[in-house]
């Protein structure tokens, strides 16, 4: 599954953390409210989603949540006519509280809704950043 990720300004510090392995969300000075900010997997943000104040802090998330929904996207057969396995993508409540909608690595049969998942990172084709990937716990 190819991610169709750029790094920028707003987005660097979410990079970084997931570079070293750690989901960073941001959280809010002014009320405490915490977000996923690549929502989309676009640019980070610059206010806060609940109160609108500006430059909500990077802060480490526990990285543990669970599914909220999910579906199976079929793969489509290659060149050589082989059938790669489906691909998942969830809607993950982190247990923070944001939801992050990203791919999950399991076998459709093994996921339901309320499973618990922790979070993984892998890098998007060629020199992409990396990214969040869940797989259940």
């Amino acid at each position: 599954m190819a991610y169709p990720v750029t790094r920028d300004d707003a987005s660097a510090a979410f990079f970084d953390g997931a570079r070293d392995g750690v989901l960073l969300i941001q959280r809010c000075a002014a009320c405490g409210h915490e977000q996923f900010a690549l929502t989309g997997l676009s640019a980070g943000v610059d206010r806060c989603r609940h109160c609108g104040a500006p430059d909500p802090a990077w802060v480490p998330a526990a990285g543990t949540g669970r599914v909220e929904t999910f579906t199976v996207i079929p793969a489509r057969p290659g060149k050589d006519g082989a059938v790669p396995p489906p691909a998942i993508a969830a809607v993950v409540e982190l247990d923070e509280g944001p939801w992050v909608t990203a791919p999950l690595d399991a076998r459709p049969g093994d996921v339901r809704a309320g499973a618990r998942v922790s979070v993984s990172f892998r890098a998007a084709e060629g020199d992409g950043e990396p990214l969040p990937v869940f797989v259940l716990a």
